[in-house]
């Protein structure tokens, strides 16, 4: 048995990273939105029991968020945007919130959590477009407030399988700080959500009956190689880019692909 299922499924995947890592360098995301929706159909492909379709997609696309976020996270750092002060208290949250979510997402059922998945990205996606303005007076709040800010930033990360830039990049700049700096801090805290995740669905999914073959946990192992190759090269030029390109407008274009995602994961639910 060979390690990767079929050519046409390796190019799917190594497509699928390289789109990915440039968003999450561009936007500070894991990429857990494109990512888990599209690997959904993959799988499907490849006639995973259903009943494991979508955890299977969670698991792994957490797994790949983790390389794409180390990368990403090293570019921005470069770039001065990255608030350490804030990534270490809100770190703290994160990972108690990311195991958490990795647990719930066990007992809760795969029509359940696609309902979630989609009702999350569509509500990211509406965030986006409106481009909300918050008071001037705004700022960040004590420890507390931001050890509890990461960690429910944390358990939906882990629901979701996103790196946690689809809510702490609004909440950074709810709080008034640049959209840099946002983008550059919400990319440091994907990593831990990231590898919270991923010992989580590796946790959850061990030893689980009827997977398929080459999988650690919750985890597909080609899946995963192929989205990390593909999202090597990119991720670091997505994360430049948004050093020099108008971030607000290809956020807004990207709301538009997180509707178009959300509506078909509604669809399919509605017609199961």
């Amino acid at each position: 048995m060979t390690f990767f299922p079929d050519t046409e499924f390796v190019l799917a995947c190594l497509l699928l990273g390289t789109v990915t890592g440039f968003l999450a360098g561009l936007l500070g995301i894991g990429g857990g939105a494109l990512l888990v929706p599209i690997l959904v159909s993959l799988f499907e492909r490849l006639h995973v029991t259903p009943d494991h379709i979508l955890h299977l997609a969670l698991g792994t696309s957490m797994a790949a968020i983790v390389a794409s976020a180390a990368i990403s996270l090293r570019t921005h750092h470069a770039h001065g945007a990255v608030d350490w002060p804030t990534v270490r208290t809100m770190t703290i949250g994160v990972l108690i919130g990311t195991l958490l979510g990795t647990f719930i997402a066990r007992i809760v059922s795969t029509q359940a959590l696609s309902l979630i998945f989609a009702v999350f990205i569509g509500y990211v996606a509406l965030t986006m477009l409106i481009g909300f303005k918050p008071k001037p007076a705004r700022q960040l709040p004590g420890a507390g407030g931001l050890i509890a800010a990461g960690g429910g930033i944390g358990v939906v990360s882990a629901l979701v399988a996103i790196g946690g830039g689809a809510l702490t990049v609004p909440f950074l700049t709810w709080c008034n700080r640049d959209i840099r700096q946002a983008i550059g801090t919400s990319a440091a805290l994907g990593l831990p959500i990231a590898l919270g995740g991923t010992a989580g669905y590796i946790f959850n999914g061990w030893g689980v009956p009827d997977m398929p073959p080459q999988v650690l946990g919750y985890v597909h192992l080609p899946a995963l190689v192929a989205i990390v190759a593909g999202s090597l090269f990119t991720t670091p030029l997505g994360a430049r880019a948004a050093h020099r390109l108008p971030v607000p407008l290809i956020k807004r274009l990207f709301s538009l692909l997180l509707v178009a995602l959300a509506v078909r994961m509604l669809w399919k639910l509605w017609n199961a």
